[in-house]
């Protein structure tokens, strides 16, 4: 396993079906010639998320627990994150888990969020806030259930 790898398998604390990579928020894991220092980059999915230092904090253990003693993660906020980033893996995750993923942000109109648990697009926003800041409350009118839906940036 790379040291990318490892850093790729830190779990996002409000989302914990996806890991950093698959979230699309690890940009760059720079090693150096000898591998005892490791520089990792990361983007929050949007500057005030409350979840970053504790992915910070994340790497950084998995880092140490692999072995390297000298590990910075910076976080850049340019090219700013986007849902697009999510990866397909992710995506199916997501709905596998019961939370639908975000449309592309390239749609300009949506007509409605498929239900994660039966496909329907018959689907109702419940409330913009979700369980956490980066998801909304959904109900499918076709099967009765609420999930939370990640909100398309």
């Amino acid at each position: 396993m790379t040291l990318f790898d490892v850093v790729a398998a830190v779990k996002d604390p409000e989302l914990r079906v996806l890991n950093v990579a698959e979230l699309g928020i690890l940009r760059d894991v720079d090693v150096t010639e000898d591998g005892s220092a490791v520089t990792v980059t990361i983007t929050p999915t949007y500057s005030g998320c409350p979840a970053m230092d504790l992915i910070r904090a994340d790497i950084e253990s998995a880092l140490h627990d692999a072995g390297v003693e000298d590990v910075k993660v910076r976080t850049v906020l340019d090219p700013p994150w986007t849902t697009d980033m999510i990866t397909e893996e992710g995506r199916s995750k997501l709905a596998a888990a019961g939370i639908a993923p975000p449309s592309s942000t390239k749609v300009t109109v949506q007509l409605s969020i498929r239900c994660p648990r039966c496909g329907s697009p018959a689907t109702e926003q419940l409330s913009r806030f979700g369980s956490t800041a980066c998801k909304s409350l959904w109900r499918c009118t076709a099967c009765l259930e609420p999930f939370d839906a990640v909100k398309a940036l």
